[in-house]
This record gives structure tokens, C-alpha cells and sequence, in this order.
């Protein structure tokens, strides 16, 4: 979505500033790729469990950039018993950590996410509270160094590392991207615990689609190698450019007829 969404719909809405020239032109092709609202019609979140069952979730994305800062929002539809479910991340440009909320209608009420809560997952899926906020701020809240080039598929990416600050509590150690050359999204991340890979994000190369002058992924797979579970992400209908209502983006009203 930048998240679900960015580097799953190539949707990097905010980039660090880092002092490595290298790392800094990289970072730059991705920012001209970043449109500055965003609204997906449709996603599609298919999550299978150990034993081959699965589930089926469905519903919109909007995002936008305020003076730089991301918002976005997750609205889901389907099935029945999440429908009106929400989730809104809030980047904050500070030292404080970013902001994070979830409305279930079941209970009726806005929570903030914070502490080891963060690390639970999404909704039933294998992204976690904090995998999403990590994915759709493009990482923003770790230090980043750039790594050998490397080829998905014979095309060239650009291979990015993204250690996590110890004041954030990510339960990783290090976020690895192999982002496209050519169109500047990412179409493998990486996440891992100590020396092992415990999640891993890819996508195929005939995922990167186009919409006016913005790259994005129309699909991309979410797999926890440890509990051997997978979330395959589906992107449809996406727009850019229009104006986008700050309610979407608000904590008191996010969650509110969308």
C-alpha cells in the first residue's frame, strides 16, 4: 500500500536526506517518481496461513504529502465483519515517532498504535502495524547506505540498506531494497532479524505499471520465512494529482464515510 504502500505500490511519499552523494541520487530518482496525492480505488490483500487457508481483504488507499510529511490511509470494505476497519499512518519530521491509528467498528473507537502493539499483525495479514508504516514512509526512520548493484529478472536495481535507529523499537535489524534503475521502485524488500531474513517482499518485474508520469506496483508478495505464511497485494485503479479531502488524513475522522 507506499505502502500498503510505496515500495508495494512504488508509493515513496517521504525520503531521508542522507549525506552520502551515492545514496542521495538514488534517493532523488525516487523522489521525482512521487506524485504528490494518491488515491487507489482497489487493493486486494490475500492472506494464506499454514495450513493453505485463506482470506481475502479489499479495500482503498489514499495518501498525500503536507509540507513534505507523508499521510495515508488504509480503508477496508471487505469481508463483512472488517468492513469500515481503518488504519491512517502520520509521518511527524521529528524526533518523536511517527504517528499510527486503527478505528475497528467492532469496538467503535479510534486506538493509537504504539509499542510492542506495532509489531502485530495487520488486519490477520504477514504485514505487521509497523511493516506498513516502515514500507509506506520509505523507510525514513532508519540510516541508509547503498549496497553493490545488483539484477531481478536482468534488470539493473540499485541496492539499498536501511538500518533501523534504536529509538524507534523495530524489531529489525536491518531493511534491505533492491530498487529499479529505470523506474525507482522497489522491487524486493528485505526485512531482517539479527542475520536472517524473517520477511521478504517481492514482486515480479511485469508488476511495474504506469500511471500518467508515476511508476508503481500493481502486485506484490509479503512472506514470513519463519511462520511460513504469505500475503500476496493486489493495486488497482490508481490516480494521482487530484485533491485529496484532509478528513481522510485527520485521527478524529479518518475512518469516517470512505
Amino acid at each position: 500500500m507506499r505502502g500498503l504502500g510505496l515500495a508495494v505500490a512504488g508509493l515513496l511519499l517521504a525520503l531521508p536526506a542522507m549525506a552520502d552523494p551515492a545514496v542521495d541520487k538514488v534517493l532523488e530518482c525516487m523522489r521525482a517518481n512521487v506524485p504528490p496525492t494518491l488515491r487507489i480505488q482497489e487493493i486486494q490483500m490475500q492472506a494464506t496461513d499454514r495450513s493453505g487457508a485463506t482470506r481475502t481483504l479489499k479495500g482503498k488507499l489514499y495518501a498525500m504529502r503536507d509540507k513534505g510529511l507523508l499521510r495515508a490511509m488504509v480503508h477496508i470494505n471487505e469481508p463483512s465483519d472488517l468492513a469500515g476497519a481503518s488504519y491512517l499512518v502520520r509521518e511527524t519530521g521529528a524526533d518523536r515517532a511517527d504517528e499510527m491509528y486503527m478505528f475497528l467498528p467492532a469496538v467503535n473507537r479510534v486506538r493509537r498504535i504504539t509499542g510492542a502493539s506495532a509489531d502485530s499483525s495487520f488486519l490477520g495479514t504477514d504485514f505487521s502495524y509497523n511493516d506498513v508504516k516502515e514500507i509506506e514512509n520509505a523507510f525514513s526512520d532508519a540510516d541508509g547506505k547503498l549496497e553493490k548493484a545488483d539484477q531481478i529478472e536482468q534488470r539493473p536495481v540499485n541496492v539499498m540498506a536501511f538500518r533501523p535507529k534504536a529509538d524507534q523499537g523495530s524489531r529489525y535489524s536491518l531493511l534491505r531494497a533492491w530498487v529499479d534503475q529505470k523506474t525507482c521502485v522497489a522491487l524486493r524488500v528485505d526485512f531482517l532479524e539479527g542475520q536472517a531474513v524473517r520477511k521478504q517482499l517481492s514482486a515480479p518485474v511485469s508488476a511495474l505499471q504506469q500511471s500518467g508520469n508515476y511508476w508503481y506496483l500493481s502486485q506484490a508478495q509479503m512472506q514470513d520465512l519463519k511462520d511460513h505464511t504469505n500475503t500476496r497485494l493486489q493495486v488497482l485503479g490508481v490516480s494521482s494529482g487530484a485533491d485529496l479531502a484532509t478528513r481522510y488524513f485527520d485521527p478524529h475522522s479518518f475512518y469516517v464515510g470512505n
